[in-house]
């Protein structure tokens, strides 16, 4: 079996690190301890994937030395450290775990946002260290009634939104990369003037730090807001300029800042501090027992993925205008290359064509799609195939790539199918993606399966007759093969076809005796 070395570069969650530790395909190499220059020098040179967080630059000299890299994945939301253009440059994908800790910044800006209206810090200081009871200090203001803007409407700012909303507040918010529906469909106001956002009681920002964001809030825009008004920053340092927030804070134009971010960290010096109506943390947004857990464990699932060519979720250098895509797609497009990288495993031959289908809105992309299913397919066969250079790839092997929009589905909003045509046959997997954002297989190669597009999975085609469901039980059961879902489908021609997924890894001995059933017509095996 190919084995393929991850690099862990900075400390993430124990649960990720097992995960990495217990898959028989990688070569773990815990190195987050490990002195910088070493690293880059003597270990980075050996790695298939590294996951890093902000204590690992991935400069030019960390790529100068990344000869064998196919991924990094950085374990949190922000790249600033990642030379993004440079890995691109090298054909490194690069991935973050942007959702792994949505809630935690969310829960933190709210924990932000009532800390200034009521002062809590303050009079619990009040009490607690200077053994003060008085209560005619304390008064402040209630979120009910007030009006709040959201700057950047993703997925942190839209659950900020939701839950101020429980409070009574009016929303407000801008975002000129969303459809305005996002906001409206919630019964709040979407915006496209910044002036808007600048007359609301409170303000939150919620965006990425760039040329773009960095300062959007400065001198100019607080001269424009409300007397009193209150400002929150969970997202990014710099994302509001700190000397107009210090002077604006000083002369009470702000009534109340919450900050959990600064332009340079650690932030023990910052004269924000030195003020009396602002509410701070450490960079603590994603600073949960929870979160710490959804980043390791994402990071280095996505890490496992990224090694074996199963696919690279949440990629930030696609060879796609990101700008120009909804965001429906992304989702979509990781499907199609584990679909493509499923049935390269069903169906273990010369691959002489690929033909992708797209219906619904995702059809319209769906040569962007058959990129990724492409890569998916030919992973097994080429170690050096990516998203750049898949069509080159695939002609290089006389391998046809057929793209097909077929407009509307008349069963699911969206659907793709990938047909994967090699020497021994054709297999043809169709998929989609509910409300429930779970990626899932509608179909296999004529039979209505439904099930989640995960783990390992054997795929048993039999005659439809009695007791085969009992023997194939037995069979895992002797084995120590727990299985975990059972989906089975039947056709007309009296054959029926079980996809089940299990918690172990199946061994070739376990698949020849299920293949042994008088029953069986075939059996297959792929990992995801």
């Amino acid at each position: 079996m190919q084995k393929y070395t991850v690099v862990v570069c900075d400390h993430i969650h124990e649960a990720g690190l097992k995960m990495l530790q217990d898959d028989e395909a990688i070569n773990f190499v815990m190195a987050a301890d490990v002195d910088k220059k070493e690293l880059v020098e003597k270990i980075i040179p050996t790695a298939d994937v590294a996951i890093t967080r902000s204590s690992t630059d991935v400069d030019s000299f960390f790529l100068e030395h990344a000869d064998n890299m196919k991924a990094i994945v950085r374990a949190g939301v922000g790249v600033d450290n990642v030379d993004i253009p440079g890995c691109s440059k090298k054909g490194i994908i690069v991935m973050n775990v942007p959702t792994a800790n949505t809630i935690a910044a969310v829960e933190l800006t709210m924990t932000h946002m009532l800390s200034c209206m009521r002062m809590f810090p303050y009079s619990h200081d009040h009490l607690k260290n200077q053994r003060i009871w008085k209560r005619e200090k304390w008064y402040g203001y209630e979120l009910k009634g007030k009006k709040l803007g959201v700057i950047g409407f993703g997925n942190i700012g839209s659950r900020v939104a939701k839950r101020a909303k429980a409070f009574e507040m009016d929303i407000v918010a801008y975002d000129p990369y969303i459809d305005p529906a996002k906001v409206t469909d919630l019964d709040m106001t979407y915006t496209k003037n910044f002036d808007d956002i600048l007359a609301c009681d409170v303000i939150t920002i919620h965006t990425p730090k760039n040329k773009e964001t960095i300062g959007i809030i400065g001198e100019e825009e607080i001269a424009k807001m409300k007397d009193g008004v209150v400002l929150v920053n969970c997202a990014r340092g710099d994302l509001y300029n700190e000397d107009a927030l210090y002077n604006g804070l000083k002369s009470g134009k702000i009534r109340f800042a919450g900050i959990d971010v600064f332009g340079k960290e650690p932030a023990i010096n910052n004269k924000l501090l030195d003020l009396d109506n602002i509410v701070v943390s450490p960079h603590l947004g994603a600073n949960t027992y929870e979160s710490q857990y959804n980043i390791g464990t994402q990071a280095a699932g996505n890490a496992i993925e990224a090694a074996k060519g199963i696919s690279y979720p949440n990629a930030l250098n696609l060879p796609i205008d990101e700008s120009k895509i909804p965001e429906f797609v992304k989702p979509f497009l990781e499907m199609g290359q584990k679909i493509g990288f499923m049935a390269s495993q069903i169906n273990k031959s010369k691959i002489v064509s690929i033909r992708v289908k797209g219906q619904g809105e995702i059809g319209n992309y769906v040569d962007s799609l058959a990129t990724f299913v492409t890569v998916g397919a030919m992973s097994h066969s080429s170690e050096t195939i990516n998203y750049v250079n898949a069509d080159f790839v695939a002609k290089e092997k006389g391998v046809d790539v057929e793209p097909v929009n077929l407009g509307d589905s008349a069963v699911y909003k969206n659907l793709i199918t990938v047909k994967l045509t090699t020497n021994e046959g054709t297999t043809t997997i169709s998929a989609t993606i509910f409300d429930d954002g779970v990626q899932r297989i509608v179909s296999i190669d004529g039979f209505d399966n439904e099930v989640a597009i995960k783990g390992d999975m054997i795929l048993f085609k039999n005659s439809d007759v009695p007791g085969v469901i009992g023997s194939v039980g037995t069979i895992l059961s002797n084995n120590s093969v727990n299985i975990s879902d059972f989906s089975l489908a039947r056709n007309e021609n009296k054959e029926a076809l079980a996809v089940i997924l299990v918690d172990n890894v199946v061994s070739d001995k376990t698949l020849e005796e299920l293949a042994s059933l008088e029953a069986c017509k075939s059996v297959s095996y792929a990992r995801l």
